[in-house]
């Protein structure tokens, strides 16, 4: 692995545990000498994590709709600045530079960019490990909900088993690092459509 992209809010939440987390994934990051690809913001956790990506010596890329430079929430001190014309461009660009992705706490948008890696994993699109970084129990509802989905018959479990989660940075790296991609091709069950 050679870069984590990390999708997560563009702002810090009321919790301050978010934003340490941020800084810690960050400095975990370029301690291992794992590039960071994110949205290219420098408000909220967004910003909080490539500051202290860069901080500690290591590289930043960020991947920015032009429509978000316009509204100058762009960081200009990245190690690298991609300005592309859509969030569609904006996803496929992230997830090409990548080797792997996390979600740290954040709104619909970050959920959204989760779900779509995830997606493509179950497909068969990509064999990189997806992640959460449950900070302080943010995801704990989430999580229960997919179990659910399982339990209710609309996720198989080895696609629920896709999802890696961790509480503590280094050890959510540590099993992407261990990380095997399964056989998980999609299928449907024609008889049940």
């Amino acid at each position: 692995m050679k870069r984590i992209c990390v999708f997560c809010g563009a702002s810090t939440g009321f919790d301050p545990r978010h934003a340490q987390a941020a800084r810690t994934l960050g400095g975990t990051l370029a301690e291992r000498r794992l590039g960071l690809v994110y949205g290219g913001g420098h408000v909220g956790l967004m910003g909080i994590l490539a500051d202290a990506v860069l901080a500690a010596g290591g590289e930043a890329v960020g991947v920015i709709p032009e429509v978000l430079m316009e509204r100058e929430v762009g960081h200009h001190g990245l190690t690298e600045l991609h300005v592309v014309g859509s969030m569609h461009e904006r996803k496929a660009r992230m997830a090409e530079l990548s080797d792997g992705f996390i979600a740290l706490p954040g709104g619909i948008g970050t959920l959204e960019e989760f779900f779509e890696v995830w997606t493509w994993a179950q497909l068969g699109l990509h064999r990189k490990p997806v992640g959460l970084l449950n900070v302080a129990g943010y995801f704990d509802h989430l999580i229960a909900f997919l179990d659910h989905t399982v339990a209710q018959g609309f996720l198989q479990d080895r696609h629920r088993a896709l999802v890696l989660e961790d509480r503590d940075p280094a050890a959510l790296l540590d099993r992407f690092e261990r990380y095997q991609a399964p056989a998980v091709a999609k299928w449907l069950d024609r008889q049940s459509t």
